[in-house]
């Protein structure tokens, strides 16, 4: 069974629509854990558009799971995760004005740069975990640059199932496939295989059924979800697709 990481990072989002206090990030962490999440992830984002960074120091002392934290491979970045100690970082490209995050780390450009990022976190006792695409090259350097996870972007087979045609049903076979060859390739190459990006209720059992993979972060679907029927319902639905 794949593993399921809830991305609680719309809690906050409705919580910073109001700059209030409700809906708690933490309470979320909380019910999803209860309803048998494997893992807890928020991003901090450099706006802090919706996670706050007290938000991530309460989780860290809240989260029994496993929490992880996505962020830009940035000087503050690295400094906060190196204090609040997460179990895993996942390192994601970020670009000002985005809606959210927009493809995968390009670790062939900026490989030199991701190093000494990945070397101080794991210096710190930091697991590392890379965001990146499909791609054979991303894989091979993410390997390169010896982290332990990669974390696969989803984010084309997602948007090709979300309105299935006879077009987007060829667009995301294509992508199925991409995910299967990048998965095995890390696989083959000693990495562990996460993925996440768009992925529903409705698309994530095909993904499951690729047996490298090995956990989902998934957020956006299953918090809408849980605005109908509650998070802990919303929970345990995910989980048992993933079964």
């Amino acid at each position: 069974m794949t593993k399921l990481g809830v991305n609680i990072d719309h809690i906050a989002t409705i919580r910073e629509a109001r700059k209030t206090n409700e809906p708690d990030p933490v309470a979320a962490a909380v019910i999803a854990e209860l309803a048998g999440a494997d893992g807890i992830t928020v991003h901090l984002r450099s706006d802090r558009r919706h996670i706050q960074d007290r938000d991530v120091e309460l989780l860290r002392e809240t989260v029994k799971t496993r929490l992880n934290l996505e962020m830009a491979a940035t000087e503050e970045m690295v400094r906060n995760a190196l204090e609040i100690k997460p179990d895993t970082v996942t390192l994601v490209p970020e670009f000002p004005g985005e809606i959210t995050t927009q493809g995968g780390l390009d670790c062939v450009r900026h490989f030199e740069h991701l190093r000494t990022a990945i070397q101080r976190l794991e210096a710190g006792g930091v697991a590392v975990s890379l965001f990146i695409d499909p791609e054979d090259l991303q894989v091979e350097a993410a390997q390169k640059l010896g982290v332990g996870i990669v974390e696969i972007n989803t984010a084309r087979y997602s948007e090709a199932t979300l309105y299935l045609t006879l077009k987007t049903e060829l667009e995301a076979e294509k992508a199925l496939e991409k995910l299967k060859a990048a998965a095995v390739l890390a696989n083959s190459l000693s990495l562990r295989v996460h993925a996440g990006h768009g992925l529903t209720y409705r698309n994530v059992e095909a993904v499951s059924d690729i047996p490298e993979m090995e956990e989902f972060n998934i957020g956006h679907n299953l918090i809408a979800r849980a605005a109908l029927v509650g998070l802990d319902r919303a929970v345990r639905e995910m989980i048992e697709l993933l079964k």
